[in-house]
């Protein structure tokens, strides 16, 4: 699988990660409200935002997404392989600016994400933090299919737990991103 891939949809244009995109990304991260029901709730802040990114940036799947319209990037999410299923791989650590919430643009973000992926792997994994109701109904708006993994365990000296929610082939062709 090409793990930074260029996509594009009618709003959306997703492009590799770059060291360049830090401000940029920043800006929009330092909403607090962005972080209210994460696992990490103060990755607004700049101390704490700075080894996100840069693990984005270590790791080879992660995407700025930018609006098309505007040419503003508004967030970024990533690929990685997952430790639940090697015929899998995660779509994750996706975060955008408030006022992209909520609608077309996440639909069209996880669309373009998940028909790239898929044709590489049978199933798509999504980790939640397991209070982050917002993340949990909109994967449900997407087809999110709720599994019986979940993840509890320390990350950065704290404990945090995650619910795993899956999206098959079958099931992206039959489902609410179809088409």
């Amino acid at each position: 699988m090409d793990w930074q891939p260029v996509l594009e949809g009618e709003r959306l244009r997703l492009r590799p990660l770059a060291i360049d995109d830090w401000d940029a990304l920043f800006q929009v991260a330092s909403d607090p409200l962005l972080w209210e029901q994460h696992p990490i709730n103060d990755r607004w802040q700049p101390e704490v935002f700075g080894p996100f990114f840069q693990d984005g940036l270590n790791n080879a799947g992660a995407l700025a997404v930018t609006d098309r319209a505007s040419g503003r990037i508004i967030g970024s999410s990533q690929y990685r392989p997952t430790p639940f299923d090697p015929d899998a791989i995660e779509i994750g650590w996706t975060y955008l600016a408030r006022e992209y919430w909520g609608g077309a643009f996440n639909r069209e973000l996880k669309r373009l994400m998940l028909a790239h992926a898929l044709t590489s792997v049978p199933r798509v994994l999504f980790r939640v933090g397991s209070a982050n109701w917002r993340s949990r109904k909109a994967m449900e708006k997407i087809g999110g299919v709720l599994t019986d993994m979940a993840e509890d365990g320390e990350f950065k000296g704290r404990f945090v737990q995650h619910v795993v929610y899956e999206i098959t082939r079958k099931g992206f062709a039959r489902g609410p991103l179809a088409g």
